[in-house]
């Protein structure tokens, strides 16, 4: 056995939290001519490993409440801008998410930006990043109970568990000023310590009739921005695309029946 498959064993047994099976299983092993066995234990702890990466995963992926099937392969990424096409490819590499920076996709409903930033969650998840997909409407509800409950420290706190937050549909509804102080509360928690990906279909000069005064506007946008990648979905919807395929698939057979009446 080489040099490199006993550091191997030793970093997986460091991996599955058995330090001493890792300090001593080698030397133990040769010292009773039991080396040739090493590869076959080796082996077999490389596929407790890869088990337990794949049921973090799953976990992982349970625990996100993503919306079923926007995913990565299912993305079609060649709608996008290159500018665009290119910020996706560098932010499933999760480096945004070791700089606790923020994402915030942009543009009209329809293009895009929630499958992407869905399926970009999904593209972390399989690094065992742990996400939170959830509407921002929903997040607001649920923060405002707990504040309501004298537990919106508790709540936030649980929300501190994901390593990255997805907001979707900021700025969806107009916020009433207990909402928007809920909302602005979670954004300055996470501020350099979590990231958060939001997407809006509203532009920051209207983010005032989110957080209800210039202030607390201002404020917002500099600390979610502060660190952030902006993302701009400026193409056309998805839905109206569909509908003119449609409307044009439609009126096919229509024209071969006019001409062949004539």
């Amino acid at each position: 056995m080489t040099t490199a498959q006993q550091e191997r064993i030793q970093a997986l047994c460091t991996e599955f939290r058995l330090p001493t099976i890792g300090a001593e299983v080698v030397q133990r092993f040769q010292a009773d001519q039991q080396g040739s066995a090493l590869k076959t234990l080796l082996a077999v702890f490389e596929l407790e490993a890869s088990d337990r990466r794949q049921r973090r995963v799953d976990r992982l992926r349970r625990a996100s409440k993503l919306p079923a099937g926007k995913t990565w392969e299912s993305l079609d990424r060649s709608r996008f801008p290159a500018k665009l096409q290119q910020q996706l490819e560098d932010l499933v590499t999760g480096d945004f998410v070791d700089r606790a920076a923020n994402v915030l996709a942009f543009g009209l409903p329809g293009t895009g930006k929630t499958h992407a930033m869905a399926a970009l969650a999904d593209r972390l998840i399989e690094e065992r990043r742990s996400v939170l997909f959830v509407p921002t409407f929903k997040i607001v509800q649920d923060l405002l109970a707990a504040k309501r409950d004298l537990d919106l420290p508790r709540a936030l706190r649980k929300l501190d568990h994901f390593e990255v937050l997805i907001l979707d549909d900021l700025g969806y509804l107009k916020q009433r000023a207990d909402e928007a102080e809920v909302l602005f509360t979670l954004i300055a928690e996470r501020y350099e310590r979590r990231s958060i990906i939001v997407t809006s279909n509203r532009v920051f000069s209207q983010w005032e009739e989110i957080f209800q005064s210039p202030m607390a506007t201002a404020a917002a946008i500099d600390r979610i921005v502060h660190h952030s990648v902006i993302a701009e979905f400026d193409v056309p919807s998805y839905r109206t695309e569909a509908a003119q395929e449609k409307a044009a698939a439609d009126q096919k057979p229509a024209a071969s029946r006019r001409r062949a009446k004539k």
